[in-house]
């Protein structure tokens, strides 16, 4: 009677690691052998495996795969358990040993059709090859004990380390093997590097861990769940209950585990058709599938252009609430009444593929706070769905009734008849922006950088309250530091002196966007003031020598100081500005982080006395010709100016 198969889902897990932990920039097919295969594969031929599910004309693939895989894993755990290593050391020697393990299935006494069932079970060659991300970097025993545990590793060499023929051995090792793969997938971060753990774990309770190893038939239909062709051994002792726990068990795994891996393989074959149209995602296809829906698991929903242009009746000029330079937007109404913003992008060749593009979607999607403006979900429409013909993509919001913070600072430009921001008011909103930077930056791990903080990206929902906006797609930068970025580069003027030059990214870079905008608000002063006769001034400037010559009240809005009802708390309002001017800092180890900001508006902890600023410090004035709005970047004018080229470092 066959035991009970130990680790069951490790088939599923395996096809999982052979497919997804291939080394980067193998190259599918075709790779020259330059050297042997180090695994001793001898054991195929005389193995009491059970072939029937690659006999025949028309195999069972899925089970097939399921048992070569497992037969594979022989070898691989009898090398672990001759030299301690995990994988296969190249390429080129994985590339051998499927071609070893191809012919001696052929020759085999079923007469399998080795060189047709390989390679469409191991469609790379070169997947068994190491890799240094693999599970928490582990690729030897010593490793993977370090990263177990010595109670886990005793509990596995305990519980895996008898003969496995019996039921009950075989269900004490699965659970010691499940219990180390916990271990394991916590030293992993939990991180989608995380999943092959479970294969180690196999690995070693049939290499390491049994004292007959991974070549004796019951250890590799125990731990492998490899299919015999006679029963292992004979049970002493077995009772009724047994024999039927015995057989059942094995037969509902193999059911359920044909299942998973008819799913897997499907899923598989639908992503790939997904890359290779991915404009499908957002309503290609049959009417059933062209209806916008929620994405499984995630916060986003996939529009359907159709409905979105619906909702904007068709882009029409007069539902344009905004543009800018990442793309129009527009007021639209769902077909359940709901209105959003809908921002239709200019650039749909930017950085990233459609699959790149709504996997960012679901990171921000995701994101939650009463200071962000919510992130509906996207659509990406095809050639055929819009006018003129070109792809196009659609970012979905919900829709901020009253507009950007930029129409309430400048209402004298925009609407004269608009009465100023109160004071009330005006502390909510830079409170608002502070908390809503404060959770990207804090909140989320790992952390999100705006980079383009400004008036335009503020929002004001119906209550005033200010909602951050624009903070666009986040990506894992390419440099593989930790941090998540927006594609959008920033606006001139706003730009962090060390971001502006050299590229530097932190959240200081932030926290000095931040500083000027708190400028901006208090003064009701531009960023850059052309009118000045001396040149354009930026706001931090300004702002700095009026009050390092004592007039901080100068910077404050005259519509503020005439109010005579604000008067008692002018000085709260020249501690905004103290504060504004310290997070505006030209150096960066100056500036206070975006929490500590927070503590200071609030009250919660002291400004501390503003530090100079090297000087001389000039600026690189950079001229829009979109419109009249101009701006300016800071650059130093010390030693190093004659070294830089101020048209470059803004670009």
């Amino acid at each position: 009677m066959p035991a009970p198969k130990m680790l069951r889902p490790l088939p599923l897990l395996a096809v999982l690691f052979f497919l997804a932990s291939s080394p980067a920039g193998a190259a599918g097919g075709g790779n020259a052998t330059s050297e042997p295969c180090p695994l001793d594969l001898s054991y195929v031929q005389t193995f009491p495996w059970d072939p029937t599910p690659c006999a025949g004309g028309a195999p069972n693939i899925t089970a097939c795969c399921q048992t070569l895989l497992s037969l594979l894993g022989i070898g691989l755990a009898g090398r672990l358990r001759a030299t301690g290593r995990f994988r296969l050391p190249s390429a080129s020697a994985s590339s051998a040993c499927l071609d070893n393990f191809s012919s001696l299935i052929s020759a085999s006494p079923s007469n399998l059709q080795g060189p047709t069932l390989v390679p469409e079970c191991f469609p790379d060659p070169d997947q068994l090859a190491i890799t240094s991300t693999y599970c928490a970097g582990v690729s030897t025993a010593a490793e993977f004990e370090a990263a177990v545990g010595n109670d886990s590793v005793k509990a596995l060499n305990s519980s895996c380390g008898p003969d496995l023929s019996s039921p009950a051995t075989c269900s004490g090792c699965y659970s010691a093997g499940v219990a180390a793969t916990a271990h394991l997938t916590t030293a992993a971060a939990n991180d989608s590097k995380s999943e092959p753990c479970f294969y180690l774990s196999v690995l070693y309770a049939a290499g390491v861990a049994n004292a007959a190893g991974p070549t004796y038939p019951p250890t590799a239909a125990c731990t492998f769940g490899l299919g015999l062709s006679s029963p292992p051994s004979r049970p002493t002792k077995s009772s009724n209950a047994a024999i039927i726990y015995g057989t059942t068990i094995p037969i509902a795994f193999f059911l359920l585990l044909a299942s998973l891996l008819a799913f897997f393989f499907l899923w598989r074959k639908k992503s790939k058709k997904r890359k290779k149209n991915p404009a499908k995602i957002c309503g290609e296809g049959s009417s059933a599938e062209r209806r916008s829906h929620l994405r499984p698991n995630t916060g986003s929903i996939l529009f359907d252009i159709r409905e979105l242009a619906r909702a904007t009746d068709r882009f029409a000029e007069r539902n344009l609430v905004g543009r800018g330079g990442f793309g129009a937007v527009y007021r639209g109404v769902l077909a359940d009444g709901s209105v959003v913003a809908v921002k239709k992008m200019l650039d749909p060749d930017m950085e990233g593929g459609d699959e790149e593009f709504t996997n960012e979607v679901e990171i921000i999607s995701h994101l939650r706070h009463r200071n962000l403006v919510p992130l509906r979900g996207c659509c990406i429409a095809d050639d055929d769905d819009l006018e003129g013909g070109g792809k196009q993509r659609f970012l979905v919001y919900d829709y901020m009734p009253n507009g950007a913070l930029e129409e309430f600072i400048y209402y004298m430009d925009k609407q004269p008849s608009r009465p100023p921001l109160t004071w009330a008011q005006r502390r909510s909103i830079i409170l608002d922006v502070a908390r809503g930077l404060e959770y990207l930056h804090c909140g989320v791990k790992p952390a999100i950088y705006h980079r383009d903080i400004k008036a335009t990206n503020i929002l004001l929902d119906g209550e005033m309250r200010a909602r951050v906006a624009d903070f666009g797609l986040a990506r894992r930068s390419r440099e593989g530091q930790s941090h998540l970025t927006t594609r959008v580069a920033g606006t001139h003027g706003y730009l962090a002196p060390e971001y502006a030059l050299y590229g530097q990214l932190t959240e200081k870079s932030d926290v000095y966007s931040f500083g000027v905008l708190l400028l901006e608000v208090m003064s009701a002063r531009r960023v850059l003031d052309m009118a000045s006769p001396a040149g354009p001034v930026l706001i931090t400037d300004w702002a700095w020598t009026l009050v390092k010559a004592g007039q901080a009240r100068e910077v404050l809005d005259g519509a503020l100081t005439a109010d005579a009802a604000e008067s008692p708390r002018t000085g709260v309002m020249e501690k905004f500005v103290l504060v504004g001017i310290l997070c505006a800092h030209v150096m960066v180890a100056l500036r206070p982080t975006i929490g500590d900001a927070v503590r200071m508006l609030e009250g919660d902890m002291d400004v501390p006395e503003l530090p100079d600023r090297p000087l001389p410090y000039g600026h690189s004035v950079m001229f829009s010709e979109a419109g009249s709005n101009f701006s300016a970047s800071p650059a130093f004018s010390g030693p190093l100016a004659p070294f830089m080229d101020n048209g470059d470092m803004l670009r």
